[in-house]
Parts: C-alpha cells; sequence; structure tokens
C-alpha cells in the first residue's frame, strides 16, 4: 500500500509524518502511553443509485481520499476508550451494550453498536484505547458516521479476530450500530462504499450477499463536492419519508421492498396506486426503478471506456433526483441551495456531470469533471458558498484498513 492509495496522486511523506507525529503526541498526552497500531477509515461519495439502497436496489459508490486516522494501543481491561479531536472523549466495557436513547445521534451510540453487532456474530472482543482524527469533511455528506463506524469494526477485527470480519459483514455490522443504536435510518450504500474501498457498482437485491463489481474510475477526471450550508441534524424524518413512502407503494403490491415488484406491473397499476398513495410516492417509485438503470448503464460506460456514456447516467440520475426523488430541498422551504448550486453546476461545467450526493435536501453536490475543468469551477462555486465549503477527492483504493507506517513513509 501507497500514500497514494489513501490520500491521491498529491500525497507527501512530510505531510503524512507530520500528521502521524501530531496524533502520536496527542495519544501520549492523554494516555502516557505510545500509540501501537494505526488505523484509517475513508469518507465515501455516491456517484450513482441515490436513495435506491433501502428498497434493495443498485448503486455506485466509492471510497475517496479523505479519512479519520487513528493512533490504537489495545488493553486488556474490556475498556473501549476514545478520544476524538473536537468531541467529547467516553469510553465504556465491551461488555455493557444495552440501547441507550440518550446516545442517540452521539459517537458512543456507534461504537457501542459495532460491538454489539459482532458479538452477536458470536465473537468475543475486548478493549482499546484511540486517539482520532478527521479530515472527512464536515457537513460534506461522505459519511462521517459510517466512516466512524467502519474505524470500529476494522480496529476490533484487527486486534481481535485476526481479520475473520469480512468486508460485506463489517458493512452489514455497521449499518446495525447506525439503524438501532445511533437511531438514523439509513441503507447499506455508505457503510459498503467505505468497507470496501475503490469504487464498485453493488447490487442490493439481497443485502445479507450483495453483489459487488469492481470498476476502475475515468481518467483524467476529478470529484468536487460542494457543501452548500445547512444541517442534517433535523432532516431525518425528511430522509426516513422517502424509504416510507417506496415500501407504501411495495406494500399495495403485497410486497415489503420495490425491488420484489416488476416495474411492468408497478407502471400498469399507477391508476389504482393514486387511489392507495400520493403521486410523490409514485414518482420517487419512477425514481427507484429508472435509477437502477442508470447503475447498469453508468457502470457498463465504465466498462467499455465510454466516460461520455458515464457522465451520462450521473447527469441523468441528478435530473431525477430533482423531479421524481424531489430531495433537492425541503419541502415547503425557500431556502434551496442544493438546487442553486447544482443550476449554477449546470453553466459551469463543459465536460462532466452534477448531481445531488447522499442524503440531500440540505447539504452537498457532487460534481464529476475534466481535470481541465477544476481550477474554474472550484473558483467558481468558492464564490457563492465559500472556499472551505469546496473539496476536491480522488477514489481511494483501500476503505476502512489497519496502516503499516514503516510501509507508508518509512
Amino acid at each position: 500500500m501507497q500514500l497514494q492509495d489513501l490520500y491521491g496522486a498529491g500525497a507527501g511523506k512530510e505531510a503524512f509524518r507530520k500528521r502521524t507525529q501530531a496524533l502520536s503526541a496527542l495519544f501520549e498526552k492523554k494516555t502516557g502511553e505510545k500509540p501501537e497500531e494505526w488505523f484509517s477509515s475513508s469518507g465515501r461519495a455516491e456517484i450513482v443509485g441515490n436513495h435506491t439502497d433501502h428498497n434493495h436496489g443498485k448503486v455506485i459508490v466509492a471510497a475517496i481520499s479523505c479519512d479519520i486516522l487513528s493512533a490504537v494501543k489495545k488493553r486488556d481491561d474490556g475498556i473501549i476508550c476514545i478520544h476524538s479531536e473536537g468531541f467529547p472523549s467516553f469510553e465504556f466495557h465491551v461488555n455493557d451494550l444495552e440501547i441507550d436513547p440518550k446516545e442517540y445521534g452521539k459517537s458512543i451510540a456507534l461504537a457501542r453498536g459495532v460491538v454489539k453487532g459482532i458479538t452477536e456474530r458470536g465473537y468475543k472482543v475486548g478493549g482499546f484505547t484511540c486517539c482520532s482524527e478527521s479530515t472527512v469533511f464536515r457537513g460534506a455528506g461522505v459519511s462521517s458516521s459510517a466512516a466512524y463506524e467502519l474505524l470500529i469494526c476494522e480496529i476490533l477485527n484487527s486486534l481481535y479476530l485476526d481479520g475473520k470480519l469480512s468486508k460485506v459483514e463489517k458493512a452489514i455490522i455497521s449499518q446495525y450500530a447506525e439503524n438501532v443504536y445511533f437511531g438514523k435510518p439509513c441503507g447499506l450504500l455508505d457503510q459498503s462504499g467505505i468497507s470496501l474501498g475503490g469504487i464498485n457498482k453493488i447490487d442490493f437485491k439481497d443485502p445479507s450477499a450483495p453483489v459487488i463489481d469492481s470498476l476502475t474510475p475515468p481518467a483524467g477526471y476529478t470529484l468536487v463536492i460542494t457543501n452548500t450550508g445547512g444541517s442534517h441534524a433535523a432532516l431525518t424524518e425528511h430522509y426516513a419519508a422517502i424509504k416510507t413512502e417506496m415500501l407504501a407503494v411495495a406494500k399495495c403490491f403485497g410486497k415489503e421492498v420495490l425491488r420484489e415488484v416488476p416495474y411492468e406491473e408497478f407502471f400498469a397499476a399507477i391508476p389504482q396506486l393514486r387511489k392507495k398513495v400520493s403521486e410523490r410516492a409514485i414518482l420517487r417509485a419512477f425514481h427507484f426503478y429508472e435509477e437502477n438503470d442508470r447503475v447498469d448503464a453508468a457502470a457498463a460506460a465504465l466498462q467499455s471506456g465510454n466516460v461520455q456514456g458515464f457522465l451520462s447516467a450521473v447527469g441523468a440520475s441528478g435530473v431525477s433526483s430533482l423531479n421524481c426523488l424531489q430531495n433537492c430541498f425541503v419541502p415547503g422551504s425557500d431556502e434551496q441551495p442544493v438546487s442553486l448550486a447544482i443550476h449554477m453546476s449546470e453553466r459551469i461545467i463543459r465536460d462532466g456531470a452534477v448531481r445531488v450526493h447522499g442524503g440531500g435536501f440540505a447539504g452537498t453536490v457532487l460534481a464529476y469533471l475534466a481535470d481541465a475543468e477544476v481550477e474554474n469551477y472550484v473558483a467558481q462555486m468558492s464564490k457563492v458558498f465559500g472556499k472551505e465549503n469546496v473539496f476536491t477527492a480522488s477514489v481511494r483504493l483501500p476503505g476502512a484498513t489497519r496502516l503499516d507506517l514503516g510501509e507508508l513513509i518509512g
């Protein structure tokens, strides 16, 4: 593994050495000891497949070149103690795994849920001390919670399980932690993207055994993520409504999820569906079916070297999210920064595509554009949304992983 595999072509050893030295010093300050192990867990970018995973759909997702970096030392008292820069420290015993509603939305809930998910599979784990700092873009929708879950999961997998957990198992455990302990009804896209690393097409028809196809990102193109402002904290009900409405359509056919309902059967039943569910629910179902087709088209285009076909599918995903999924602004609100960012991007980009990124409603847009256009695009978006809110990224090969500092920096 090379630094470039983690952080992109511009990664430098000296900058990374300084980062690890600072984190090691923090570890010694907090614990009086030196760290023994190092771990990194990446952010992720959703390329195509907006809000399809929770109905067993298809996605293209990539691990990207930002991460949570952690210095770790194993301990024998069963205590997990975590210090994260900018957040309150916490600790708990690996046998203390009761769900606490007061912990919903907090980091301790994610860690406790991961331990529970692992032990429910018959594994025994122990304690560790961890000091972490993050370059995962705050508020940019690159899934800092999933990065955190996979970090904890990989630390335990490495320290206590000799790497027995597969990448898919780690993703499922992490999703469980977020759903049950953290209180957020996410699908499996975020965790899978970070656990797998690289860029992958994933078919969640059977979520317990997703079909994964590794892809190669297009050469000469860069990801740019723009945080348009707004907090995700008050948006859970809007995210949940997308899933709930899709499931309500599936229920009209006696099925649990839309993936179990053939498109032709859904389309023929629209007159009856209008009497049972809202038109918005029907439009969101349309998005589900058509987005799955776009994932197939985008993957096929990448595999055949058809970059413009790939970008066309990414752009079409954005249009569908705006018109059918309707997750580019909060219903009834005149504050619409995501829609503004998308419309601006369409006027700036000549060779590329843009779409809402992740959950939507507030937050971020994703542009995939030619390297030659990146400087101008970043400058134009920075004028409106602030330079600190426009991030470039590359696809990262490993997702959540143990690091060998000797191998990386000598």
